[in-house]
């Protein structure tokens, strides 16, 4: 009889479900018998312009070096983050994605029986990462699908070691304004400790939209964490960063694995960080194809919430089981992605693609919805 080896594993984990992804293209092409070239992908926010030029470039300069560890310290981005943020390189941890950060900060400060806060429709990877050191979880329910600031501050207690805000949230695109973050930290008490996801911020245009950065100085209890897989476009190279007090780097850096974020990325995040043209089209696509989206979804007669991400949520008809629409769109080649799990059973979430990509899916969802209605 095979060993069950279930019962062995940390109680947290054993609560656990693997993450779910976007479904991959050469998945979907194998399942459908579909070419992967017929196939638009617009389920993982990702950028739909590709890489930047000199991030490129700075991938094949590193090439030779392939079978040399890369730099532990990081020492290159750190300089170019630290000269393009203003911070100093102390202040700045890297991850393996921004998520190695959300991840560094539960195994440092959160014991078995603490708790951690956030918001109802927040990223999963927040539980997550509660639930593998035996955290409790509160989660407070979202205020017109954002998040309820004032709310999660009076939901903390004695054991809360940690609350997430996401700003823009995902997946739903809402935000909070400057004059909600500056009230929310100024009430959370000094010892507990708040993560500023802005993994979205690049895309965020509003004037009210506040930067975590003019917050450091004077809340020594938060850490921000941003990602170069969206607007940078690197989301397969895996490299984030978190910004916070010097003393709170050094500690997550002690738990930090030793060459966590590789020499492609290393090099690749650099020369991002100074293709200003990339990103400036990055965004200007971004604002073309949330405007079509927008514009289409309401000729449909569909619902949406407005969002600054990269992405869109969007409701599906009275009566239409979202989950039978994501599945007729696969079937027309087209992915998008289902957010049953963030308690959003009525919507999907769409990424924003290039006007081509856009059009694509607007002709499938126009398709299967008039398919479901005949």
């Amino acid at each position: 009889m095979a060993m069950n080896f279930q019962q062995f594993a940390v109680a947290g984990v054993q609560q656990l479900s693997p993450y779910q992804p976007g479904k991959p293209i050469d998945e979907l092409a194998r399942e459908l018998g579909l070419q992967e070239a017929d196939i638009v992908k617009l389920a993982s926010n990702e950028n739909p312009l590709g890489a930047s030029p000199k991030a490129l470039d700075a991938i094949a300069a590193v090439m030779p070096e392939l079978a040399l560890y890369p730099d532990g310290a990081g020492f290159e981005l750190k300089r170019a983050l630290s000269e393009k943020l203003g911070v100093q390189p102390a202040q700045i941890t890297l991850g393996n994605g921004s998520s190695d950060i959300l991840d560094f900060m539960t195994r440092v400060f959160v014991n078995d029986g603490d708790n951690v806060v956030y918001s109802q429709h927040a990223f999963a990877i927040y539980g997550l990462c509660a639930k593998m050191v035996g955290a409790e979880s509160i989660v407070v329910p979202a205020k017109n699908y954002g998040h309820d600031l004032v709310a999660m501050a009076a939901a903390i207690n004695d054991r809360t070691r940690i609350i997430f805000v996401t700003n823009p949230n995902n997946p739903t695109g809402t935000w909070n304004t400057a004059g909600e973050l500056d009230a929310f930290l100024a009430a959370v008490p000094e010892r507990v400790l708040v993560v500023l996801d802005e993994a979205y911020f690049e895309y965020v245009a509003d004037a009210d939209y506040p930067n975590g950065l003019d917050y450091l100085d004077r809340y020594p209890n938060l850490v921000i964490t941003r990602t170069f897989s969206k607007a940078y476009g690197l989301a397969s190279l895996r490299v984030g960063y978190g910004i916070s007090s010097v003393e709170l780097a050094d500690l997550l850096n002690r738990v930090r694995p030793p060459f966590n974020v590789n020499s492609f990325a290393l090099a690749a995040a650099t020369a991002a960080l100074s293709d200003h043209e990339y990103v400036a089209a990055s965004l200007a696509c971004n604002n073309e194809g949330m405007a079509y989206l927008t514009r289409q979804f309401t000729e449909l007669g569909l619902s949406y919430i407005p969002s600054v991400g990269n992405f869109i949520s969007v409701k599906m008809p009275e009566g239409v089981d979202a989950m039978v629409v994501y599945q007729g769109l696969l079937q027309e080649g087209v992915i998008v992605r289902p957010v049953a799990n963030y308690e959003m059973p009525e919507y999907l979430r769409v990424s924003i693609g290039t006007d081509a990509e856009n059009a694509i899916f607007i002709t499938a969802l126009r398709h299967v919805l008039s398919t479901l209605s005949a």
